[in-house]
């Protein structure tokens, strides 16, 4: 029997159908809609795709974008400029840059100087330390998603022994977090842990945002686990892919995502969430 699926694209609508509404209650409110500005440096065709999605998906949330497409020449002071006057502009509540940025511009500066209180995609080291101490404002989009998809199974994470593939600052370590403060016994794997497999194996939760196509095996996972990938890899055959072998796994798996349709969408979807989140905060509804 093959594994049920998590579809992200269904649940990213859910989402954004609750969000149109709690939207228009800020309106009504503040005569306002939340508002989101997006910042994208340089031309990377992945990243304005990306961008694109997010728009998209403002429009059918009700929330207000606020564009900002940079070349690839502009200066860091330049962009950091750009970032103070969002951070002092009512009108905006989140503000997302787009990374990568090109190699002249230093992320970590960048991203600390958007204002905590409008850090929609969760990178802020305030807001990274307010999750470590288990009293999170703004939560990472990508891990978010993924502990909402998670729910969506119906499964109890409490008690469950969960283990995290990837060690990043974007994914691996805050989902580690969330994953704790929901009760499971976490393990993070990552280039230098030693036989991986093994350690997959005694997974209940198994999260896999590595980077390496179908670096999941079937041999990899424990019977009826529940397999969330975050990785978007190209096949061979120049097709979308995630870090697990979905066809080889989902006969093994008792709850799989897809890729792509999986944690994607929803990670858009919480970008908006954390947007509305800071609208309705600033406008005293939370």
């Amino acid at each position: 029997m093959g594994a049920r699926l998590i579809d992200g694209k269904a649940l990213a609508q859910q989402v954004r159908d609750r969000l149109a509404v709690e939207s228009a209650a800020v309106l009504a409110k503040t005569g306002m809609k939340p508002g989101l500005a997006t910042i994208l440096v340089g031309d990377d065709p992945a990243s304005h795709q990306y961008v694109k999605s997010k728009q998209k998906a403002c429009d059918a949330a009700g929330i207000y974008i606020d564009d900002h497409k940079l070349p690839a020449s502009t200066t860091q002071a330049e962009l950091l400029s750009l970032i103070e006057k969002m951070n002092a502009d009512p009108k905006i509540h989140g503000i997302l840059v787009q990374l990568p940025l090109p190699k002249h511009i230093e992320s970590r500066v960048v991203l600390e100087a958007v204002s905590p209180d409008k850090d929609a995609d969760g990178f802020h080291p305030y807001n990274f330390g307010r999750l470590v101490e288990g009293n999170p404002v703004f939560e990472a989009c990508t891990p978010k998603g993924v502990i909402k998809m998670l729910e969506s199974t119906g499964i109890a994470i409490e008690g469950k022994r969960a283990v995290v593939l990837g060690r990043s600052n974007i994914v691996g370590k805050p989902l580690a977090l969330m994953l704790l403060q929901r009760n499971a016994t976490v393990t993070i794997c990552h280039s230098k842990t030693k036989d991986i497999a093994s350690v997959c194996r005694e997974a209940d939760l198994l999260l896999v945002a590595i980077g390496k196509a179908k670096f999941v095996t079937a041999d990899m996972v424990k019977e009826g686990a529940v397999v969330i990938d975050v990785g978007t890899n190209r096949w061979t055959d120049g097709k979308l892919c995630g870090d697990v072998d979905f066809e080889a796994v989902s006969q093994k798996a008792g709850w799989i995502s897809p890729v792509p349709g999986g944690v994607g969408p929803m990670t858009i979807a919480m970008l908006l969430d954390n947007t509305v989140e800071s609208a309705k905060r600033m406008a005293g509804m939370k």
